[in-house]
Parts: structure tokens; C-alpha cells; sequence
């Protein structure tokens, strides 16, 4: 008998799934990759999506133990600061987040002070371990390849794949993200695709398909290793590389991953006031 609850969230704005895993015996749970509102126009932030998640974990009466990233994101603003503000828990992320931030540092020519180890979140999460959800246990793959940080959560009969794989009419994430590598990817999938195919797979984001007209973020990992569109069963690891980079090519750069690789690789948490009492974003020119 199954002992976990997963809740999800989706923001059509930025189209991406918040999930709330519970744990049902105990009414322990973790939020995973939650969204801080952004209107780039403006710079203004908001707390509608996050405040949402709160309300649903007050009216069930949940405990917060956990909000974890399953990776720096590129596409929106993480709330994880307002919402252990509200709840409690503990942030955390893939230790290898530290290979992130060196990278940005030097991109974004960040403060000195700015710590490339990682000690903005409260917990590092490792490959291969399981951390305790009420008397559940979510286990940690590390999946680097759309970025060397990415991690996929099991749960039970549940991964939770960050943007490694999306919904097989989508295919997979893109690798061309500084740090970002195609091999690795294929690679990463394939270990969960080493797991039971009966697996539920609840992806990071979805844009829909030119086949389908509504949108969706849990299948499975027989569908995944079936029907997926850049790599399934037959695909190779060479096929899947030339597949991935002519896509990649074409691809335009995430409307907000300037301010969003900013605040993400902090924890969520805004760049430091200055004299003004304010904070801001920097713009590289002709960078990425």
C-alpha cells in the first residue's frame, strides 16, 4: 500500500510543476522546484503561486520538512526563501550545484563575497543517498546533463525528473546551458530508465506538442522508453547527441534565466541590497 500523496501545481506562465509530496501517515511534506512570481517588465516579484502551495499545506494540516530544487533553474525565480519563511524546512539541492555556481560567478562577475560551496542551502543532496520524508525515504540520482546539479527523486513507484525528461511527445531538456552536456543526459536517462517500467514519471515543465492541445506532466517509464521523441529504445547515444544539438541550435534562450540563474544558484534568495536599499539583476552583454 502506497504511503505517498503527490500534489502538483502548474504555472502557465512560466510552464512549470510545482509538486507537494506527502508523506500520508505522518502529513510530512516536501515541495519541489516552487515558483516566486517574476514580471520582468517591471522587476517586480509576487507570491500568488507560492502562496497557493501554503494554503494547501495549512488546510491539510502538513508539516514541511523539505523544498527541494531539483536544480538551478532557467525559466523561473525559486520562493523557496518566502515559503520557509512561512512553513519552515529545510532548502536543499545536488551538491553539485557548487559547479554551477562557479560557473555563473565568472558569467555574472558576481560579488566576491558571493561562496561558490553551496552554503546557501541548508542541506546538499548526494548521489545515491535517501533522505527521511515523515517514514518515507525519497532516494537521490544524481542526472546532470541539462545541468551538471540536476537530481531525479524516487519515491516509491514515483521519480520526479526535474526537466531531464519531459512528456514523450516533447521529448527531453535542453543541454546547452553553460555546463550542459548531451552525453551526460543520455546517460542519466538512462538510469531512469533503469528503473520499473511501472514508474510514474512527473516532469518539470510542459509546452504542450503540436499533437496535443492541453497540457500534462506525469507518465511512466515504459512510455518514456517507448514513445519518447529523442530517445527511447532504439535511439542511440550518438543518434540522441545529434538529435539534442540540432535542437539545441535553434532554440531561443529562456525569457528569464538572466534573472532567474541569478536568484537560483543564492537559494532563491535576492542579490544583496546596495547603499539604496534595493537589489539588483545584471544584464551580461553578449554572453550567453
Amino acid at each position: 500500500m502506497s504511503h505517498i500523496k503527490i500534489k502538483s501545481f502548474f504555472d502557465e506562465t512560466t510552464c512549470t510543476v510545482t509538486y507537494i509530496v506527502i508523506d500520508t501517515p505522518t502529513n510530512k511534506c516536501a515541495i519541489i522546484d516552487p515558483v516566486l512570481d517574476y514580471k520582468q517588465n517591471s522587476g517586480r516579484t509576487g507570491t500568488e503561486s507560492a502562496d497557493l502551495l501554503i494554503e494547501f499545506i495549512r488546510s491539510n494540516k502538513l508539516d514541511l520538512e523539505w523544498i527541494i530544487e531539483t536544480h538551478a533553474h532557467a525559466d523561473h525565480l525559486s520562493s523557496a526563501p518566502y515559503l520557509k519563511d512561512k512553513l519552515g524546512g529545510k532548502t536543499t539541492i545536488g551538491e553539485h550545484i557548487t559547479d554551477v555556481q562557479k560557473i555563473f560567478k565568472e558569467v555574472f562577475n558576481l560579488e566576491k563575497e558571493f561562496l561558490v560551496d553551496g552554503s546557501q542551502f541548508d542541506y546538499l543532496l548526494k548521489n545515491n543517498q535517501s533522505i527521511k520524508l515523515g517514514e518515507s525515504q525519497i532516494q537521490v540520482m544524481h542526472t546532470p546533463g541539462h545541468t551538471p546539479a540536476c537530481v531525479t527523486l524516487v519515491v516509491e513507484n514515483n521519480a520526479i525528473v526535474g526537466d531531464t525528461l519531459f512528456m514523450p511527445d516533447f521529448g527531453t531538456a535542453r543541454c546547452d546551458f553553460p555546463g550542459g552536456d548531451a552525453r551526460n543526459l543520455y546517460q542519466s536517462i538512462q538510469r531512469i530508465f533503469s528503473l520499473p517500467d511501472s514508474t510514474k514519471v512527473f516532469v518539470g515543465h510542459d509546452y504542450q506538442s503540436a499533437n496535443r492541445n492541453y497540457f500534462a506532466w506525469e507518465t511512466t517509464v515504459a512510455k518514456q522508453k517507448q514513445d519518447n521523441i529523442h530517445i527511447n529504445q532504439v535511439i542511440s547515444e550518438d543518434e540522441f547527441v545529434h538529435i539534442r544539438q540540432a535542437r539545441d541550435s535553434n532554440l531561443d534562450v529562456p525569457k528569464l534565466i538572466l534573472p532567474s540563474v541569478q536568484v537560483n544558484i543564492r537559494a532563491g534568495i535576492l542579490p544583496p541590497k546596495e547603499n539604496n536599499g534595493l537589489s539588483y539583476m545584471k544584464i551580461p552583454i553578449n554572453a550567453l
